[in-house]
């Protein structure tokens, strides 16, 4: 046997060597297997083991990478991960550091899209009961998205043509990338605040971005803007995307546009649209008051055309010979009938009073002037509440037209070549020309100085 050496290895000692060894040997790596003996403790920290076949290997990921795991995690889950060899010196066990962690088969996204989507829908915020009807005619909307993608050129330019006196504000945001979910979920919380305080009223709130790949989309499938849009006490819609592209937000929101131009569509109908509408009501209206004119006439002439009315006299007739009747049979009864021959006799006379053609004139000209006051009162009604209708209509149109704007004082300044709108200070350099539009008409003039920014 041979005699120990003068410097003799801890287990420490040999544990660090080995240690070092393979960290040296094995830089970061992917390795591939299935979840079993998954636990996670109070720490945050994750453990498992990673399997196959023939072997086994003890991985951690510890909480900050934990976190970002975009899947939930279960045993016999197959997985791909990526991360550094190392020891854990308390037990002797080498394992892996995991980095990264994907699900394999079904993309890392994918699967978190998945996940996501059945989860708040358990908890009800994809319930059409819970979901805002859009108004119909919004005057302020809340646009929360990137201040320079094609969305909002796109967005607005169609609100230009369709009803350009509507009132946007942007909220700008970053649409993709880090952090991005979080700037959109706290524009939805902010308009909501301004809102609530009546600093900001807003009909509509409108969340959008232009198409890309699922990466690119990702910020809206997020679950911090689910949680904010199912928060929004003003009616949202979510404009993400192409049409073939779905998000978390488009299931939360209470509207889905297929994309940021047809949000646009959806949000404002076009001014000649409710033009239209309102001459519609009005034909609606006089085909429903020349009906129940005709339906009136109708019955009157029905009435006047009765048998009462007709041949008064036969049924007068009929009664007077009732009553010789009556007065024959009174002359021939003896004693004890007399007398209620003779109360008959009464109560024929009676009906003859009151079927005389001066009573029954008398009565059915009641009942026409009765019938006649409740058709002029429901005719006056109906008039009236059509006539509120059509003013409170005409009301908005006014108070939505370019020329209230341009009354109070304001003015609309466009490039002459292009027709454009100078919405910025940006869009005009010194020398250009422009012209204006005011109440009264329009003058041209030219840029004289580079303007300045508020």
């Amino acid at each position: 046997m041979p005699n120990p050496p003068a410097q003799v290895l801890s287990v420490t000692d040999l544990t660090r060597r080995v240690k070092d060894l393979l960290e040296e040997k094995f830089p970061s790596l992917w390795v591939e297997g299935e979840i079993s003996n998954l636990r996670s403790p109070s720490s945050g920290h994750v453990y498992f083991t990673l399997k196959d076949a023939n072997a086994q290997l003890a991985v951690v990921l510890f909480r900050g990478v934990a976190a970002k795991v975009g899947f939930a995690l279960k045993d016999g889950l197959q997985v791909i991960a990526f991360g550094d060899v190392s020891v854990y010196e308390r037990s002797g066990q080498y394992q892996l550091v995991a980095r990264q962690l994907l699900p394999k088969g079904l993309g890392a996204l994918q699967l978190a899209f998945e996940e996501l989507k059945q989860r708040l829908a358990k908890e009800g915020l994809f319930d059409t009961a819970r979901k805002k009807p859009i108004p119909t005619l919004p005057q302020h909307i809340g646009l929360v998205t990137s201040p320079t993608g094609a969305a909002i050129r796109d967005f607005l330019n169609i609100i230009g043509r369709r009803f350009p006196n509507v009132h946007i504000v942007i909220n700008p945001v970053r649409v993709q990338g880090e952090g991005a979910a979080n700037e959109i979920a706290a524009a939805i919380d902010e308009f909501n605040a301004l809102h609530a305080a009546g600093r900001l009223p807003l009909d509509v709130l409108i969340v959008t971005r232009g198409g890309g790949s699922l990466e690119d989309l990702w910020a809206f499938n997020e679950e911090v803007i689910a949680r904010a849009l199912a928060c929004s006490k003003i009616p949202t819609i979510s404009a993400v995307g192409h049409e073939i592209d779905f998000t978390i937000s488009d299931f939360v929101a209470d509207l889905r546009a297929p994309t940021p131009s047809a949000a646009a569509e959806l949000v404002v109908k076009a001014k000649d649209e409710y033009t239209r509408q309102i001459k519609q009501y009005g034909a609606r209206l006089q085909k429903d008051l020349r009906l129940q004119l005709a339906e009136a006439r109708q019955r009157f002439s029905t009435l006047a055309s009765s048998y009462v009315f007709r041949r008064p006299t036969e049924t007068i007739r009929q009664y007077q010979q009732q009553l010789d009747d009556y007065a024959h049979r009174l002359r021939r009864a003896p004693g004890a009938t007399v007398a209620a021959h003779h109360a008959r006799w009464k109560a024929a006379a009676g009906k003859f009073k009151l079927l005389s053609p001066q009573a029954m004139l008398v009565n059915w000209r009641q009942r026409l002037g009765s019938h006649e006051q409740r058709f002029q009162a429901a005719w006056a009604r109906r008039t009236q509440a059509m006539r509120h209708r059509l003013g409170q209509a005409s009301t908005k149109l006014d108070l939505l037209s370019p020329n209230a704007t341009l009354q109070r004082g304001y003015s609309i300044t466009v490039l002459p070549e292009t027709g454009r709108i100078v919405r910025s200070v940006t869009h005009v350099q010194p020398g250009t020309n422009i012209s204006t539009k005011v109440l009264d008409g329009t003058f041209g003039s030219v840029v004289s100085s580079q303007p300045d920014a508020e």
